[in-house]
């Protein structure tokens, strides 16, 4: 459905979106008490739009969100990947994990993985993040992943800190990739 390559790290898959994780990626926006830190709970129909907006990422972009699973149980644990809306000042390395799945590190493995793919093999500049000032587990999540506050704004009229990723090659981002994905 997707060009989407697979990465993989010592517990997670990371491939594209399939028409079964839409399931589970509707449950996690119609429900889950974290969509408060990325506007709110949404109903089922705007889910599947930015489901199939995932998808139309790979397609135009040649990159998107990967969904990320559970090597041992195959089931799909969030999303993670780079975004690119009109809206967005550059490329943005995001995250979304579902609920049951939080505490784990996955976000952090996940994140490693596709930050050496979009330097290594697609050659992005280092990506930023942009994340709402009260979401303090993407706060943490970036502050864990070596990300400088480069600049406070607002996205969609939401207020956002902009976070800059360490370089791929970076030998902090080299160290965290390979505890991540060996």
């Amino acid at each position: 459905m997707t060009p989407a390559p697979t990465l993989t790290t010592a517990r997670l898959l990371l491939r594209g979106p399939e028409k079964r994780d839409l399931a589970p990626f509707t449950k996690w926006v119609t429900t889950s008490a974290r969509m408060k830190a990325v506007g709110g709970n949404d109903n089922e129909g705007n889910a599947w739009r930015g489901f199939l907006a995932g998808i139309g990422h790979w397609q135009w972009h040649g990159y998107g969100l990967f969904t990320v699973t559970d090597k041992a149980t195959g089931i799909a644990a969030g999303r993670v990947g780079i975004l690119h809306h009109v809206e967005w000042p550059q490329p943005e390395l995001a995250w979304h994990v579902y609920d049951g799945f939080e505490g784990k590190s996955y976000a952090f493995e996940a994140a490693c993985a596709v930050r050496e793919w979009a330097g290594g093999t697609l050659g992005l500049q280092p990506l930023i993040s942009l994340i709402a000032p009260t979401n303090f587990r993407s706060l943490n999540l970036a502050t864990r992943l070596g990300c400088v506050e480069e600049s406070r704004d607002k996205v969609r009229d939401e207020k956002v800190i902009v976070f800059r990723h360490l370089r791929h090659d970076d030998p902090r981002a080299r160290t965290q990739a390979s505890r991540a994905i060996a």
